[in-house]
């Protein structure tokens, strides 16, 4: 394993990575608009899900397909983004209620979208090549088979993610239950949601093929 020193190093690395504001950050403001700071923490867990099975593709070396095949690398994220941009559509669906209704609508269930969280995640190709380009700038060849070192620094940068997610459904969720009170305001919001994912899914399906 990487020695402590290192590990610290990494760490911090990690951290300030993880405080910059990014894709995560945006995905998790659009849950907890749309349905408030629970819905928020459960996305953030659910992008965290993802995130490790891509650590996890990433120490087995199946990652280094979507670095060596620009069609595999399409493919997913073409997946990625279509999938964001129909999550967005069904806000932007909701959206077009009557406010009577809108208000009355059940919210989508933790369990839903905790998984919908995964999948995004899963989806985002650029997630696959951040793990392969910078895990092994801090794995040890010298300290022992270099799969578990990735899966230690994969789930450090995981873990470093979660409060900063959590932060943001926090701050977001609070927000929107504020300006939720009026069904009026509850509508705009979920045009709100619905655009950011949309814009999203954009986002993804436009970028090139480096990093995040």
């Amino acid at each position: 394993m990487p020695n402590l020193e290192t590990l610290l190093i990494f760490t911090a690395a990690a951290l300030v990575l993880n405080l910059s504001p990014g894709p995560s950050n945006f995905y998790v403001l659009s849950r907890s608009l749309a349905q408030g700071t629970p819905a928020g923490m459960v996305a953030t867990m659910g992008l965290a899900a993802g995130s490790l099975v891509h650590v996890s593709a990433a120490a087995l070396g199946l990652s280094a397909v979507f670095g060596y095949s620009p069609v595999a690398y399409g493919l997913l994220k073409l997946a990625g983004a279509g999938y964001l941009v129909y999550l967005g559509l069904t806000y932007l669906v909701s959206a077009r209620s009557a406010p009577g209704a809108l208000a009355a609508g059940p919210p989508k269930p933790r369990r839903r979208i905790f998984w919908e969280s995964s999948l995004v995640e899963i989806l985002n190709p650029k997630t696959a090549l951040f793990f392969l380009a910078f895990l092994p700038q801090f794995a040890d060849v010298e300290a022992g088979p270099l799969a578990p070192q990735i899966l230690l620094l994969g789930f450090i940068v995981t873990l470093t993610g979660v409060p900063c997610d959590a932060t943001v459904a926090v701050l977001s969720g609070r927000a929107g239950r504020a300006l939720s009170a009026s069904p009026w305001v509850r509508r705009a919001l979920n045009w709100v949601s619905g655009s950011l994912l949309i814009g999203l899914g954009a986002f993804l399906a436009l970028s090139r093929r480096v990093a995040d």
